[in-house]
């Protein structure tokens, strides 16, 4: 730290962090966010807005996706995280990775759904995520991820999902095929 207390560059990673997540909109998100991810991001929107009922909650969901999305990008793009946040990466990925993994299989598999499993996969990815980040974000980003995950920890919502022909079986459908060539890609 030089002796005004004052560094450019990290003045410029918190400038950049708050900027975007201001305009977090389609249109930043594209820097961000590649197609395949985008329809995930889409479905995932027409499932939450199908369950709730509410097109508001919808959008604050997947709004806080993308901030939280962009911000950690630029946290990676900058070199930000040390080797024990490093650590938590992996881990996130991991379990953030077989959430996923689980919900292909429950999709694919009849009867496979396993409620326990998929929340604690969950849990576990947003314990991660936390520590990962938490040294970074303000306490309002961390907020953010904890209204995310806790939308996702309601077991009503898979239940509703992965209920055998329900009306989310063909956004599931979609859903489902965008995971899979996320996971292809190597975007999770």
């Amino acid at each position: 730290m030089s002796e005004t207390g004052f560094k450019a560059r990290d003045f410029g990673l918190r400038a950049q962090k708050k900027i975007l997540g201001r305009m977090a909109n389609k249109n930043v998100a594209k820097m961000f966010i590649d197609d395949t991810t985008a329809g995930l991001l889409d479905s995932l929107y027409q499932m939450i807005k199908l369950f709730c009922g509410s097109k508001k909650e919808a959008e604050n969901i997947v709004k806080n996706i993308i901030k939280i999305v962009i911000k950690i990008g630029i946290l990676y793009r900058n070199g930000q995280f040390d080797n024990e946040e490093a650590l938590w990466a992996v881990h996130f990925k991991k379990r953030f990775r077989s959430a996923a993994m689980a919900i292909i299989s429950f999709h694919e598999v009849d009867f496979s759904y396993d409620r326990p499993y998929l929340l604690t996969a969950i849990k576990e990815s947003q314990a991660a995520l936390r520590c990962l980040v938490q040294n970074h974000l303000t306490d309002k980003s961390l907020s953010r991820i904890d209204l995310v995950y806790n939308f996702f920890l309601n077991p009503a919502f898979f239940d509703a999902i992965f209920k055998r022909h329900s009306d989310f079986s063909p956004l599931l459908a979609r859903f489902v095929t965008d995971l899979n060539r996320s996971l292809d890609e190597g975007g999770m």
